[in-house]
């Protein structure tokens, strides 16, 4: 273990390890002092650098479904006003600060002319306070102990559990569930994707994102550590995550962001367009060009950045908001996708909450008009989406923030598990297509509970 300068001023005690940890392995050990893992699975520029291990819960503030609604978001802002530090540079992504999750039924209480379906034992959202965290730069290929108060004790607990990370693996259990999943009726699909279609040319929306489930129960002795560990090999992300509270657990390899907050400005990652892999080189690459050479896909795109423009319009300084990166593919292990970048400079002022009641839940996974797509999604799917298109992420002291949004993403309660997945519906949609393109999103999760 090396001493080393702090790398970030707002943590009061920043060490450097001589060794990369298995956080995984770490989280395993000890599930109670390690819950929550965000983690780069998949490396790109800039958005798959960093792996962070969040250590030593404290406090929580939790909103269930059967509870009195409240504004959950606005508690949060006040628990974190109440620990506030001055905004500054920082070279760590984390130095202290909440943990974060929201359900996709956490948008009924930003827009509460919403009537969305719920499940009465479901969590809509949850925080919890994090003091501490392990954090892996896979640029620099170092690793980072970081804790905000000078406790050499927490420190020394952080070391002592990354040198012994290494060797656990975790499950050797080659099946991971009892039996088969069970994937929703596709006739039910298609059937949702025709009443979409319609509602389209009836002039209610431009385009909405319907998605389909498949469930199944694991065996005994599973972990939500042994899913998530064969999911991030059969389907890398660089937005990944685990989540453990209770007898429930997130499952994620997403690869988009929700919104970022750092040196004063936002940025969100929209992801608009798929294809999925091609099995030879040649086929994969005709994937890609009929992607982004496809006018509907384009079209579709450019018609959601309009609407996080819109969305991050409300929060930031005006005339500030741009897109800049536009329309770039990203190739992930089952599937090519068009993705931009659109940001915007806030103003000190501007809360977390406030952030995220602005951009939540991300417009590519609702559609345009958002408010209007979410009551014809309550109405098509008929059942709370929970995880699904929710969100994991943290904020710091500062207000810096990260967050995800919850694709590519299973959630367990005890040992029953869930996955979805969906697809954007446009007014020339063929369902039975719209319908491969749920089984292409899902295929990674599908590979790492079936083999």
């Amino acid at each position: 273990m090396l001493e080393a300068k702090p790398k970030d001023s707002l943590a009061a005690e920043v060490v450097q390890l001589e060794t990369m940890p298995n956080l995984l392995g770490m989280h395993r050990a000890n599930p109670e002092r390690y819950p929550f893992l965000l983690e780069s699975a998949a490396h790109g520029p800039e958005q798959g650098r960093y792996s962070l291990l969040f250590a030593f819960p404290g406090r929580e503030i939790d909103l269930k479904a059967g509870d009195p609604p409240r504004d959950f978001l606005k508690q949060l802002d006040e628990e974190w006003q109440s620990e506030r530090l001055a905004e500054a540079d920082r070279s760590l992504p984390f130095s202290g600060g909440w943990f974060f999750y929201l359900s996709y039924e956490m948008a009924g209480l930003i827009e509460p002319s919403l009537r969305l379906p719920h499940d009465p034992a479901q969590e809509i959202a949850w925080a919890v306070r994090i003091p501490a965290a392990v954090i892996i730069d896979h640029h620099e290929n170092c690793t980072w102990l970081v804790s905000e108060q000078p406790d050499e004790g927490r420190i020394k607990h952080l070391a002592q559990d990354a040198e012994r990370s290494h060797d656990r693996d975790g499950s050797d259990q080659h099946l991971l569930l009892e039996e088969a999943l069970t994937e929703e009726a596709p006739e039910h699909y298609c059937h949702a994707v025709d009443r979409t279609r319609r509602y389209i040319r009836d002039g209610d929306v431009f385009q909405a994102n319907l998605s389909r489930s498949w469930q199944g129960r694991l065996r005994s002795g599973i972990e939500p550590a042994d899913v998530y560990q064969r999911l991030r090999a059969s389907n890398p992300g660089p937005f990944a995550g685990l989540a453990v509270r209770g007898d429930q657990a997130v499952i994620s390899s997403s690869p988009e962001r929700l919104v970022s907050r750092t040196q004063g400005w936002v940025n969100t990652r929209p992801i608009a367009g798929t294809r999925p892999r091609g099995s030879v080189q040649s086929q994969d690459k005709a994937m890609l060009d009929e992607l982004i050479g496809h006018p509907k896909e384009r079209a579709e795109h450019i018609m959601l950045i309009d609407l996080e423009r819109n969305d991050l319009g409300r929060i930031c300084q005006p005339g500030s908001v741009e897109v800049d990166e536009l329309m770039v593919l990203e190739s992930y292990a089952h599937v090519h996708h068009i993705v931009s970048n659109v940001r915007g400079q806030v103003d000190a002022g501007i809360t977390p909450g406030q952030i995220l009641a602005a951009v939540f839940p991300g417009g590519t996974i609702t559609g345009c008009p958002k408010v209007r797509c979410m009551e014809i999604i309550a109405e098509l799917e008929a059942r709370p989406r929970g995880a699904y298109t929710g969100s994991l992420g943290y904020i710091n002291r500062d207000g810096s923030m990260d967050s995800n949004i919850l694709i590519r993403t299973m959630e367990t309660r005890g040992r029953a598990l869930r996955l979805l997945a969906g697809a954007g519906i446009v007014a020339d949609s063929i369902p039975e297509q719209e319908l491969d393109e749920t089984r292409a999103k899902a295929r990674g999760m599908l590979l790492a509970l079936e083999h």
